[in-house]
């Protein structure tokens, strides 16, 4: 049974940081990019960053420079350690992961960015 665990997201002051992890269980082949999603009440689901297995990375041009994306390929695990936040970070955050086969998403998590 294939499993992704979301954790990290809060209510967190404009300027201060947050770091949010999944972890991938029971995936069986071999995963390719893992990413960072998230949605605003009433818009898009939007990419937020993405890595690769290579650890090539690319990120939305919001969150450039105020955002990390990294992976652990051992632990099968993807972070995002976002610094600088803003109001208009507040979302749902969401993870993806590409195997050869398929494509999952996470259960998403909240973060809140308010003073």
């Amino acid at each position: 049974q294939v499993q992704l665990v979301e954790s990290g997201g809060g209510l967190v002051q404009p300027g201060g940081s947050l770091r949010l992890s999944c972890a991938a269980s029971g995936i069986i082949s071999s995963i390719n990019d893992m990413g960072w999603y998230r949605q605003a009440p009433g818009k898009q689901r939007e990419l937020v960053a993405g890595i690769t297995s290579g650890g090539s990375t690319n990120y939305a041009d919001s969150v450039k420079g105020r955002f990390t994306i990294s992976r652990d390929n051992a632990k099968n695990t993807v972070y995002l350690q976002m610094s600088s936040l803003k109001p208009e970070d507040t979302a749902v955050y969401y993870c993806k992961v590409v195997s050869v086969c398929c494509i999952y998403w996470g259960q998403g998590t909240q973060v809140t960015v308010s003073s």
